[in-house]
């Protein structure tokens, strides 16, 4: 696709399971189309370079740091942020595990390493405490350890929690 600087161009995509249409800046990322336009905050801007994977959301089932990605290149694609990941406004098994597992200090990773934990084992259900990390690589959180996350993640499959 190619992309002309200072234009726009209609937009239509599924984020969260419900269908959104936008005119969008050719140049505009889909961090900043989730967080400014559609008003979703659970993808945290961090780097800004895709190395934190503090934005990491899942695009068409494969998680993608959204840092990294033009809005209008997921025309027609579906996006999930972690708002998807609560069921009926309560925490599902991957985020009840987080909490319960102290998985979490500042809580600004938290939503990217939800998406990356969800992406992990929905691909991998069981998996051990070294596929945890190497699942989660890209996702850096600067306050954990990640021993607790790991542990999280693990507690998680043990309850078969993807979603």
């Amino acid at each position: 696709m190619e992309i002309e600087k200072d234009t726009t161009h209609e937009v239509t995509l599924t984020v969260n399971g419900e269908v959104v249409s936008r005119e969008i800046p050719a140049r505009r990322l889909l961090i900043h189309f989730l967080r400014e336009d559609l008003r979703l905050r659970g993808p945290k801007v961090g780097c800004d370079t895709g190395h934190c994977g503090a934005c990491t959301v899942s695009r068409n089932g494969e998680t993608v740091k959204s840092c990294m990605v033009l809005a209008v290149q997921t025309r027609g694609d579906e996006i999930e942020t972690v708002e998807s990941l609560t069921e009926d406004g309560e925490l599902n098994t991957l985020q009840q595990a987080f909490r319960e597992h102290h998985a979490l200090q500042c809580g600004y990773c938290t939503p990217g390493m939800l998406m990356s934990s969800r992406n992990l084992l929905q691909h991998n259900p069981q998996p051990t405490a070294e596929e945890v990390r190497a699942g989660l690589h890209g996702n850096v959180c600067r306050c954990t350890g990640y021993v607790n996350i790991v542990e999280a993640v693990q507690a998680a499959a043990q309850e078969g929690g993807s979603r």
